[in-house]
Formats: structure tokens, C-alpha cells, sequence
């Protein structure tokens, strides 16, 4: 998990017990799992013996962070910030212990020493101690150049740094973690405590992750997948990591999970010996789903991913049970039409239902065929020629799933 580290950086940790953060950026009212990287480093930095602080940047989230971007971002106002800054944190606190004594964890937000500083005292005080070759030779300037930078940008190096100026200096912490693509803006930090403060601090980078594939990681094709359930729903969260390739999955448990090494390498041997059981890859989604979420979100995952397999009257109760959220998560991307909720309420016979009615077989005698060979169902229940869809039908009051054997799914929708 560890891509770099500035010289001197082992030696400090093995000392005795250090302080350290990881900033967080409040652009959303919920982190997605890009940002599970950093929150398992500061996990793993506690249960060293660390004290770990989250810094969420109410003030740079006013700024906009250059780095890896290749356009300016929008900026902030300070109501949508609050409600972002209290969604962060409550997810950070999933994560970390906040009581566990003298290491125990703390958010700090960064617009508490930032909003009585004027820009006269910051460019007197801060800015002077860096040159503007330094700033320039940054990476996330030198690629910016060409296209474009405003100074409120080129300046958030500034601000990073006296950020871990300002933690070093009042919270005595001496290491800032973060992505590979901070190490810029964190060496800046230590820059200026070496100038400004003539102290020390250190600086611990980790990887970013990539798929095998190359595509990126923790995007979707619906984007984001995001910690909070509003957003992304438990199922569709449980789907991402059970869908992983084996490569990425084995690196994944890895990353994202406490699992020890002798632990992933025996659930590597199993999954080696039936790798069609996805052994890694379940372990890997129970584990994080459980974490982000509850063990009953994770049941309530389950239970959805496997109700296509089931049958009888585990199907039956299984589709009746799963919340309106994720039944439309898991049905969401068949084919389906809409029906009047009047026409449902008169009673709709089977074979327009499956013929002219949804177009879900070619023709009302395809519908009839297949009610001779018995392969229809509705919500899971076979049925016969005399079936008459009904408002007494309907899951959650306005679906339907139509279904010719064990493949083909169909959703009704009344309107």
C-alpha cells in the first residue's frame, strides 16, 4: 500500500507513536471507494499505535485541487460545504476509533484556521517562504500550463502546506499521507515547516489503483460508487466487488480488507481448486460491505443477487422481501413497457399481456406456444392461460416481472 516515502520516514514511525493525517476533499456530500485507499492506510496508521487525524478541507473545498485534473473545478458555497463536511465525517467515523485513548482519532476541518486569515498575513507569513520556481516545478502545474491556470489554483500548494504547517505546529503531527498524486503538494508542507518553522515532517504516499483492465477503478457505467447507500445502494455496491476480475480481487483483499496474509493466501489456495465459487472475490465483497454498510444491508445484498437463481417459494418470498430500491437495481436494466394502472386495474389476460400489450414474445401466438410448454411466470409463479394481471399483482404496487425460462425477464411497470 505504500508507493513513496520521504527519507527518514521509517525511522520517525518506529520511534514510538506519531501523528498523522490524510486530507479528505468535501466536493460531495458522501466519499466513494477511490477514497477507501486513504481510509485504510489511516486505519492500518492506528492500529500501529498512531494517532490518526482526518482533515476534511472546508477551506480548500472553497479552492479546488489542480492535481490529476485537467480542468478547474467548481467551486463551493459554504451551505452545500457544511452538508458535505457532515457527510464525510460521519463516514470516516465508520471506519476509525474516536475513543480509544491517547491515539485515539479526529476530524479537523481546515476552514477553522483559514477563516480569519486575510490574504495580506497569508502572502506576508506564508507565502514568502516559498519561491515560484518551486511552485512551477510541481507536476500539477507543469501539466496545466498549456491549457490554463487560474492563481486560485496554483496557489491550493500553498494552502496544503500550511495546512501541515499548521498540524505540525498545533496538533505536533509529523506525517501527511495521501495519493501518489499528492506528493507535490504534501512535500510542500514539509518544505515549509522546514523554513517557516525550521522543524521536520514526513511524507508517505500510496499507490493509485488500477484495474488489470485499465479501466479505472471504483468507476462504474452509472460512475461513481459511493459509500453512502443513497447514492449507491448496498446491492449495486456488493455487485461492484463481487464482479471483480480474480487479478483485481487478489489485490483488492489486499487493500481494502484487515484479512491477514496467511488468511488471503488460504482463500487463494480455494479459490485456485473452484474458481467458478469466487471464493475471493464473496469473501472481499462480504468484508467491505459489511464495513461501508450493516450486516443486514449485506443479507438484504445477497438475497438480491441470488433472486434470479432461486425458485418456488424461496423466489417467491425473496422477490415480495426486497426493498423497492434495490428491486429496481436488479431489474432496473431488462427490458420492460408501461402500462396504464387503469388497464392493470380492469384485468389484463396473460396472452396480450406477454403479446401486444409489452412486446416481451413477437406475437400473441409465440405467447401462446410458450404457455403450452409452461415456461411463462409472473413474479416468479408459473402460470396458465387463464392469468389475469391485476392491480392485487403488482410488487410494491406498480411492477410486474414477466419471465420465459430461466433466462429471459421482463418488467411491467404501471404508470
Amino acid at each position: 500500500m505504500i508507493h513513496d516515502m520521504m527519507p527518514g520516514t521509517e525511522e520517525k514511525l518506529a520511534e514510538g507513536s506519531q501523528s498523522g493525517y490524510i486530507g479528505f476533499d468535501p466536493t460531495a456530500d458522501s466519499l466513494h471507494i477511490g477514497s477507501l485507499v486513504q481510509i485504510m492506510i489511516l486505519v492500518h496508521f492506528q492500529r500501529a499505535g498512531h494517532k490518526p487525524f482526518a482533515l476534511v478541507g472546508g477551506a480548500t473545498g472553497m479552492v479546488g485541487d489542480p492535481s490529476g485534473k485537467s480542468q478547474e473545478r467548481n467551486l463551493l458555497d459554504t451551505e452545500a460545504l457544511n452538508k458535505n463536511l457532515a457527510g464525510v465525517k460521519k463516514q470516516l467515523e465508520q471506519f476509525l476509533d474516536f475513543d480509544c485513548g491517547e491515539n485515539s482519532a479526529e476530524v479537523v476541518n481546515n476552514y477553522d484556521w483559514f477563516k480569519n486569515f486575510n490574504f495580506l498575513n497569508f502572502i506576508r507569513d506564508v507565502g514568502k517562504h516559498i519561491s515560484i520556481n518551486y511552485m512551477l516545478a510541481k507536476d500539477s502545474v507543469k501539466s496545466r500550463l498549456d491549457t490554463g491556470m487560474s492563481f486560485t489554483e496554483f496557489t491550493y500548494q500553498l494552502v496544503q502546506g500550511y495546512d501541515f504547517y499548521w498540524l505540525w505546529r498545533n496538533k505536533n503531527c509529523v506525517i501527511q499521507l495521501g495519493g501518489s498524486d499528492q506528493w507535490g503538494n504534501i512535500v510542500t508542507g514539509t518544505e515549509l515547516i522546514r523554513r517557516k518553522g525550521q522543524g521536520e515532517a514526513f511524507a508517505v504516499t500510496t499507490p493509485l489503483i488500477k484495474k488489470a483492465d485499465g479501466t479505472k477503478f471504483g468507476k462504474t457505467e452509472g460512475g461513481n460508487v459511493w459509500l453512502d447507500k443513497n447514492r449507491t445502494s448496498p446491492y449495486k455496491f456488493y455487485q461492484y466487488w463481487i464482479n471483480a476480475s480474480d487479478e483485481d480481487a487478489s489485490n483488492y483483499i489486499r487493500i481494502f480488507t484487515l484479512k491477514t496474509k496467511a488468511d488471503i493466501e488460504t482463500l487463494e489456495a480455494e479459490h485456485k481448486e473452484a474458481p467458478h465459487l469466487r471464493v475471493i472475490q464473496k469473501a472481499l465483497a462480504e468484508d467491505i460491505t459489511v464495513r461501508v454498510h450493516s450486516m443486514e444491508d449485506l443479507n438484504v445484498a445477497i438475497d438480491a443477487s441470488e433472486i434470479l437463481f432461486k425458485k418456488g417459494d424461496e423466489a417467491i418470498e425473496g422477490l415480495k422481501n426486497l426493498p423497492e430500491n434495490i428491486f429496481t437495481d436488479v431489474f432496473g436494466g431488462i427490458p420492460q413497457a408501461k402500462i396504464p394502472m387503469n388497464e392493470i386495474k380492469i384485468g389484463i389476460g396473460i396472452i396480450d399481456l406477454l403479446g401486444s400489450k409489452t412486446g416481451f414474445l413477437n406475437s400473441n401466438g409465440d405467447a401462446r406456444r410458450a404457455l403450452k410448454e409452461n415456461s411463462i411466470s409472473v413474479n416468479k409463479i408459473k402460470i396458465n392461460d387463464s392469468y389475469m394481471l391485476n392491480s392485487k399483482s403488482l410488487i410494491h404496487g406498480k411492477y410486474a416481472l414477466l419471465q420465459r425460462g430461466k433466462k429471459n425477464y421482463f418488467l411491467v411497470k404501471a404508470i
